[in-house]
């Protein structure tokens, strides 16, 4: 049995998996689990409703509950292995598949600075960038209103303060966050910061540094390959259009009112 790896591109951590084992040529059957199917996004639109409808494709969300404990994406199955969480993926990955030294390098200190970035980003980047797509699409959807947009600001303001300590304090005046090459370090800030830019707050606009990164991120991965994994994410939009189950919608909502107050 070969790799399977259980994705679903809405999900940052998914996306930085399919990127890293994309650009690194390793083989690997895609297990397509649709997220939020039944749960947060409800049902699909009948047919002729006039409203979009979600990408099609059979699901694995079955499939990815038994491989992971924890119930949930990404997941790995390796023959009888099975391995959960992003960062120990990646690892894995990178070790198996022997990949450029550069994603995770041996020299011991270049690898602790990977290290310190995935440590810093759950506390900062990732605390704050999500935020943006559950203010601006997720939580109207099941409200049926916006949330006000001292909400939206608020969010904005602690990201932005990562933004600054991610630039002052890991990107500095080098290419990538470790040195002249790309590490995993830049995969996983890459993915989670364009999350806010997928509901329309284009935080690389007014920051040159970061935008640069950013391009040279895009070369590093390629292009093609780095728009393909957001493609889902930069139209999440759409998602406006589907129609909530209303009782999922009334079991749900006041639950996710709560999670910004």
């Amino acid at each position: 049995m070969g790799l399977e790896l259980y994705l679903d591109l809405l999900s940052q951590p998914c996306r930085s998996i399919y990127i890293f084992a994309r650009s690194n040529n390793i083989p690997f059957e895609f297990k397509h689990v649709e997220l939020f199917k039944d749960s947060v996004l409800g049902k699909k639109p009948a047919a002729g409703s006039g409203a979009e409808q979600p990408r099609a494709g059979p699901s694995n969300s079955e499939g990815a509950g038994k491989v992971s404990l924890l119930k949930k994406v990404p997941a790995l199955k390796d023959g009888d292995f099975t391995l959960a969480e992003c960062t120990a993926i990646l690892l894995y990955l990178s070790r198996k598949y022997n990949t450029p030294d550069h994603w995770y390098p041996s020299d011991i200190q270049q690898r602790a600075r990977v290290d310190e970035y995935l440590s810093w980003h759950h506390a900062n980047i990732r605390a704050n960038a999500p935020k943006t797509m559950w203010i601006k699409v997720l939580i109207p959807l099941f409200t049926g209103q916006p949330l006000p947009s001292d909400k939206l600001q608020e969010v904005m303001e602690g990201l932005s303060t990562s933004l600054k300590q991610f630039e002052e304090r890991f990107l500095q005046d080098k290419a990538f966050i470790i040195g002249s090459e790309i590490s995993l370090a830049d995969l996983v800030a890459i993915v989670e910061l364009m999350q806010p830019v997928g509901v329309g707050c284009d935080i690389f606009e007014d920051r040159p540094r970061l935008r640069e990164w950013r391009r040279r991120v895009e070369d590093a991965v390629g292009k093609e390959l780095f728009f393909q994994a957001h493609e889902m994410i930069l139209n999440i939009k759409e998602l406006s259009n589907i129609q909530i189950d209303p009782q999922l919608k009334e079991q749900l909502a006041p639950v996710l009112m709560k999670m910004l107050k």
